[in-house]
C-alpha cells in the first residue's frame, strides 16, 4: 500500500479514491487518521479478490444500479456493497485479520 496526497485525482465530494495499491488522499492529515485508511485497505482487499479489474466493472455497475434504485447520487454510493462493508467496518482495526473472504457479499 502507498498512500499518495493529490487533490487533483481525487474527486470533489471524497476524501480519497483507492486503486490498487495506492491510496489517494485529498489532504495530508488522512495520512494519519487510522479510520479513513482502514476504510482504503478494506478496499484493497476488495480490488485484490476481485482481480482488480473486475471490483471495477462491478463498482460501475452496482453504482448505476443503485442509483436507478434510489434515484439518488449519494445515496446510491453508499450502498454499494463495497462501500457498506467498508463504512461498517472502517473502525474495527481487526477487521482485515479476521476479514473471510468475499465478504462484501454480505452487504448486497
Amino acid at each position: 500500500m502507498r498512500l499518495i496526497i493529490s487533490k487533483f485525482w481525487v474527486p470533489k465530494g471524497f476524501s480519497g479514491i483507492t486503486v490498487y495499491p495506492f491510496i489517494i488522499a485529498r489532504e495530508n492529515y488522512l495520512r494519519t487518521n487510522e479510520t479513513f485508511v482502514n476504510h482504503e485497505k478494506i478496499h484493497l482487499r476488495q480490488q485484490v479478490e476481485l482481480l482488480i479489474l473486475v471490483f471495477f466493472i462491478w463498482y460501475v455497475l452496482e453504482f448505476f444500479f443503485r442509483l436507478i434504485q434510489f434515484k439518488n447520487r449519494k445515496e446510491a454510493y453508499r450502498n454499494i456493497s463495497f462501500e457498506r462493508e467498508a463504512y461498517a467496518n472502517e473502525s474495527n482495526p481487526d477487521y482485515l485479520a479476521n476479514r473471510k473472504f468475499f465478504s462484501f457479499f454480505n452487504y448486497l
